[in-house]
């Protein structure tokens, strides 16, 4: 599908997420996309990390772009959400947009509401993971199925990230105009940030207390029921290296759980909360095994952060694990098999060239999922739904 923009200078898309800090690397892939192509890129979301107007200016002024203050909230369910939408329709009704590029469960609900309201040409999808999904509660297929089967009548085009979505787009949605599934490979990953941290890894070591013999687990994520802590801890505590100790970075509702059973199974010296951290990539690098437990995943970027930075992974079975990882790259257990872990955290700590060996190999796979690869494939995407061929460089 393509727009009648005869009349005008550039096309108008709006890009809309959730609740984020700032301008970052969740829309980059698509900016790039759409200033290769000439497209006046918008972007609309709660922004939380803009301390003041001069500080969003700028970012505007950076990037060439425009951005908009939606007070969204997380909780789909908050009445607060109402008002939203309403700022969303004035937005698009005030600026005229041609396309709406929205994401993120509330971004995918009220921007495809809101773009059918306004009469908006394109609606795109960006699924980050469905709701429902192989092995999903009843409840998930019950709920959240069919508000997607509903809201695809409003979609011209549906994004997903890793091939069960995919597959699910293309046999269970009906989209507008005979509209099109598309996959892309997330929304990239900038390994450049990720590379030359190792001059300070025995640094970082000394200063987690570590050992030259203890083999160093490390997981990155919210602390929440999704993560599925306290099957990790379990692993911990049935594995039988005795060098092995596990650093969790997060915060989130789950901590005073998770810490009474670190303290109940006796492992107050083997697994180590950090908190929220900002040397993420540094700790990485300290480590010698990416652990990851979780029950449900879209493409999931700490893994692949932990990929780019050359680490082997041992990680739960669920979609967008297995898009990332192969016998190559990790180890894939059942997600609630704890003693799956444990075997898995005692065959690898144990084998320091395959550790090795892996690493290598996480770093080439990673390419696949890079800010270039996602760039190209949201190229694809824009230029097949929302091409304007006076406006894309010969």
């Amino acid at each position: 599908m393509s727009i009648d923009t005869r009349e005008k200078e550039k096309i108008k898309l709006l890009y809309v997420l959730n609740t984020t800090q700032r301008f970052n690397n969740f829309a980059y892939s698509s900016y790039l996309a759409a200033s290769e192509m000439n497209i006046d890129f918008h972007i609309a979301g709660n922004w939380t990390g803009y301390e003041n107007i001069d500080e969003k200016r700028k970012d505007e002024e950076k990037y060439g772009i425009r951005i908009h203050q939606i007070d969204f909230i997380r909780n789909p369910l908050d009445p607060r959400n109402l008002k939203a939408y309403k700022q969303l329709t004035d937005l698009i009704t005030r600026e005229g947009f041609d396309a709406i590029h929205c994401n993120t469960p509330i971004g995918g609900v009220a921007g495809r509401l809101a773009g059918k309201k306004c009469g908006v040409d394109i609606i795109l999808y960006q699924a980050h993971g469905f709701h429902f999904y192989k092995g999903a509660p009843t409840i998930n297929w019950l709920l959240y199925y069919p508000i997607e089967k509903w809201l695809s009548h409003y979609t011209d085009a549906l994004i997903t990230i890793n091939k069960e979505d995919y597959e699910c787009a293309k046999e269970k949605f009906h989209l507008r105009n005979s509209g099109k599934s598309y996959y892309v490979p997330g929304v990239g990953i900038d390994e450049i940030i990720y590379e030359n941290k190792t001059d300070n890894r025995d640094e970082k070591r000394r200063e987690l207390g570590l050992e030259e013999s203890d083999v160093m687990l490390i997981s990155v994520g919210d602390l929440i029921e999704r993560k599925n802590y306290l099957t990790a801890i379990d692993a911990i505590c049935k594995a039988n290296n005795q060098n092995i100790k596990l650093y969790i970075c997060g915060e989130g509702p789950q901590r005073t759980t998770l810490e009474k059973a670190v303290c109940d199974k006796g492992l107050n010296n083997k697994v180590f909360f950090l908190g929220h951290r900002t040397d993420i990539a540094n700790l990485l690098y300290a480590a010698d095994i990416y652990l990851f437990t979780s029950l449900q995943e879209g493409l999931p970027r700490s893994l692949m952060e932990a990929m780019a930075c050359g680490l082997p992974c041992i990680a739960s079975k669920i979609r967008g694990n297995i898009d990332l990882l192969s016998e190559d790259t990790g180890i894939l257990v059942e997600a609630t098999d704890s003693q799956g872990f444990a075997n898995a955290i005692d065959c690898l700590s144990q084998n320091v060239k395959r550790m090795s060996l892996m690493g290598l190999k996480c770093k080439e796979r990673i390419r696949f999922f890079n800010i270039d690869s996602a760039k190209k494939a949201m190229t694809e995407v824009y230029n097949n739904e929302i091409k304007d061929d006076r406006n894309i460089p010969e």
